[in-house]
């Protein structure tokens, strides 16, 4: 594994304005830290490269989109040979949102959002049931995100 890569307090701060706000001009973002639109813009370029900063863009609010049921979904594989299979039809499937490979009982976890119980049903079992090398599935109910937030440096 590479080293890890070494934040300074200037890749910090710019970060840390890029989280309050994705859409903000790099001049704004200069302005307030009092240091040069070019060096923000250099500064956010290395991170990108660097592959600090993957992407920028929007977080939705699933619900105000109607999809009010949110599940967190552990898949049991019948041939663990058909993971990239399994994972190559779970992305035709645009209410999975991530899908996780982990230890322990599972060999792949979901975030599901529906729009509602019925939908939840028709996913799971019409859509990912039928999926060939799917032996199982357990879902827990999202009652709700306590707080979502990138990694504090």
């Amino acid at each position: 594994m590479k080293d890890p890569y070494v934040l300074d307090e200037f890749d910090k701060r710019i970060i840390h304005k890029l989280e309050e706000d994705g859409r903000m001009p790099f001049s704004q973002i200069a302005e307030e830290l009092r240091i040069s639109n070019t060096m923000v813009h250099k500064r956010i370029n290395k991170l990108m490269r660097n592959q600090i900063i993957t992407k920028i863009n929007p977080t939705y609010n699933e619900k105000r989109l109607g999809y009010a049921y949110g599940a967190f979904t552990g898949i049991t594989l019948d041939k663990e040979h058909k993971t990239q299979e399994v994972i190559k039809a779970l992305k035709k499937i645009p209410e999975v949102t991530e899908c996780h490979f982990i230890a322990g009982s599972y060999t792949l976890y979901l975030r599901i959002f529906a729009k509602d119980q019925e939908d939840l049903r028709r996913i799971l079992y019409d859509t990912i049931d039928n999926i060939d090398g799917v032996a199982k599935t357990e879902s827990m109910i999202d009652l709700g995100c306590a707080f979502k937030r990138n990694i504090a440096f």
